[in-house]
Protein backbone atom coordinates (compact mmCIF):
# COMPACT_ATOMS: atom_id res chain seq x y z
CA UNK A 1 0.00 0.00 0.00
CA UNK A 2 1.83 3.17 -1.02
CA UNK A 3 1.50 6.28 0.57
CA UNK A 4 -1.35 9.23 -0.21
CA UNK A 5 1.50 11.67 -0.05
CA UNK A 6 4.97 10.78 -0.65
CA UNK A 7 8.48 12.59 -1.00
CA UNK A 8 8.00 13.72 -4.91
CA UNK A 9 4.39 15.32 -4.08
CA UNK A 10 6.37 17.53 -1.34
CA UNK A 11 8.95 18.34 -3.60
CA UNK A 12 6.58 19.17 -6.72
CA UNK A 13 4.50 21.22 -3.66
CA UNK A 14 7.13 23.57 -2.92
CA UNK A 15 8.78 23.75 -6.06
CA UNK A 16 5.01 25.44 -6.95
CA UNK A 17 5.05 27.99 -3.80
CA UNK A 18 8.61 28.76 -4.29
CA UNK A 19 8.69 28.92 -7.97
CA UNK A 20 5.42 31.06 -8.08
CA UNK A 21 7.17 33.40 -5.38
CA UNK A 22 10.35 34.10 -7.34
CA UNK A 23 8.13 34.27 -11.03
CA UNK A 24 6.23 37.01 -8.95
CA UNK A 25 9.40 39.20 -7.66
CA UNK A 26 12.27 38.39 -8.91
CA UNK A 27 11.66 38.38 -12.87
CA UNK A 28 11.14 41.81 -14.19
CA UNK A 29 10.64 41.05 -17.93
CA UNK A 30 7.65 43.08 -19.76
CA UNK A 31 6.93 40.48 -21.99
CA UNK A 32 5.83 38.29 -19.01
CA UNK A 33 1.96 38.27 -18.09
CA UNK A 34 0.25 37.55 -15.02
CA UNK A 35 1.34 33.89 -14.63
CA UNK A 36 -0.33 31.41 -12.00
CA UNK A 37 1.14 27.73 -11.60
CA UNK A 38 -1.30 24.82 -11.51
CA UNK A 39 0.61 21.90 -11.17
CA UNK A 40 4.40 20.50 -10.85
CA UNK A 41 5.52 16.92 -11.63
CA UNK A 42 8.24 15.69 -10.61
CA UNK A 43 9.90 12.92 -12.27
CA UNK A 44 11.31 9.59 -10.20
CA UNK A 45 14.69 10.65 -10.54
CA UNK A 46 14.64 14.46 -9.98
CA UNK A 47 15.43 15.07 -13.23
CA UNK A 48 12.80 17.08 -14.47
CA UNK A 49 9.85 19.28 -13.11
CA UNK A 50 7.18 19.86 -15.71
CA UNK A 51 5.14 23.04 -14.59
CA UNK A 52 2.06 23.62 -15.82
CA UNK A 53 0.63 27.70 -15.44
CA UNK A 54 -1.92 29.77 -17.66
CA UNK A 55 -1.48 33.06 -17.80
CA UNK A 56 -3.64 36.16 -17.21
CA UNK A 57 -3.44 38.59 -20.80
CA UNK A 58 -2.36 41.71 -19.86
CA UNK A 59 -0.69 42.78 -23.37
CA UNK A 60 -3.18 43.60 -26.66
CA UNK A 61 -2.45 40.14 -27.84
CA UNK A 62 -4.25 37.26 -27.90
CA UNK A 63 -4.27 34.62 -25.58
CA UNK A 64 -2.29 31.62 -27.27
CA UNK A 65 0.37 34.64 -27.97
CA UNK A 66 0.37 35.97 -24.63
CA UNK A 67 1.05 32.16 -23.52
CA UNK A 68 3.81 31.61 -26.21
CA UNK A 69 5.51 34.77 -25.14
CA UNK A 70 5.35 34.36 -21.74
CA UNK A 71 6.69 30.16 -21.81
CA UNK A 72 9.32 31.41 -23.69
CA UNK A 73 10.22 34.23 -21.08
CA UNK A 74 10.14 31.83 -18.75
CA UNK A 75 11.57 29.41 -20.88
CA UNK A 76 14.81 31.36 -21.12
CA UNK A 77 14.91 32.36 -17.34
CA UNK A 78 14.95 28.14 -16.70
CA UNK A 79 18.42 28.30 -15.58
CA UNK A 80 18.17 31.75 -13.44
CA UNK A 81 15.15 29.87 -11.83
CA UNK A 82 16.75 26.68 -11.07
CA UNK A 83 19.33 28.64 -9.45
CA UNK A 84 16.93 31.05 -7.10
CA UNK A 85 14.93 27.53 -6.45
CA UNK A 86 17.99 25.61 -5.23
CA UNK A 87 18.50 28.31 -2.69
CA UNK A 88 15.21 27.64 -1.14
CA UNK A 89 15.05 24.15 -1.18
CA UNK A 90 17.58 21.97 0.32
CA UNK A 91 17.94 19.19 -2.78
CA UNK A 92 20.89 17.26 -3.63
CA UNK A 93 19.84 17.27 -7.34
CA UNK A 94 17.62 20.44 -8.42
CA UNK A 95 15.42 19.47 -11.44
CA UNK A 96 15.60 20.95 -14.76
CA UNK A 97 12.35 22.91 -15.63
CA UNK A 98 10.50 22.50 -18.14
CA UNK A 99 7.25 24.64 -18.23
CA UNK A 100 3.64 23.75 -20.33
CA UNK A 101 0.93 25.80 -20.83
CA UNK A 102 -2.23 24.21 -19.23
CA UNK A 103 -5.58 24.02 -21.47
CA UNK A 104 -7.80 22.89 -18.82
CA UNK A 105 -9.29 25.84 -18.21
CA UNK A 106 -9.54 26.84 -21.74
CA UNK A 107 -10.88 23.59 -22.22
CA UNK A 108 -13.37 23.66 -19.64
CA UNK A 109 -14.81 26.98 -21.16
CA UNK A 110 -15.04 25.52 -24.17
CA UNK A 111 -17.17 22.48 -22.91
CA UNK A 112 -19.56 25.01 -21.48
CA UNK A 113 -20.06 26.77 -24.16
CA UNK A 114 -20.60 23.69 -26.26
CA UNK A 115 -23.05 22.92 -23.20
CA UNK A 116 -24.92 26.04 -23.27
CA UNK A 117 -25.27 25.89 -26.69
CA UNK A 118 -27.33 22.25 -26.94
CA UNK A 119 -29.00 23.32 -23.67
CA UNK A 120 -30.54 26.20 -25.76
CA UNK A 121 -31.05 23.99 -28.63
CA UNK A 122 -33.14 21.09 -27.43
CA UNK A 123 -35.21 23.87 -25.58
CA UNK A 124 -34.21 21.82 -22.11
CA UNK A 125 -34.07 24.93 -19.86
CA UNK A 126 -31.95 27.93 -19.46
CA UNK A 127 -28.64 27.94 -20.00
CA UNK A 128 -25.64 26.62 -17.62
CA UNK A 129 -24.52 29.94 -16.38
CA UNK A 130 -20.05 29.77 -14.91
CA UNK A 131 -21.12 29.82 -11.35
CA UNK A 132 -23.38 26.54 -12.19
CA UNK A 133 -20.74 25.32 -14.47
CA UNK A 134 -18.18 25.26 -11.31
CA UNK A 135 -20.47 23.58 -9.43
CA UNK A 136 -20.38 20.27 -11.96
Amino acid sequence: MSRAFNRLDRIADQIQKDLSLIIQRELKDPRLGMVTINAVKVSKDLGYADIYLTVLNIHDVDDDSAAELTLEVLKEAAGFLRSELSHEINLRVMPQLRFHYDQTIGNAQRMTKLINQARQKDGNGPAVDKDEADSL
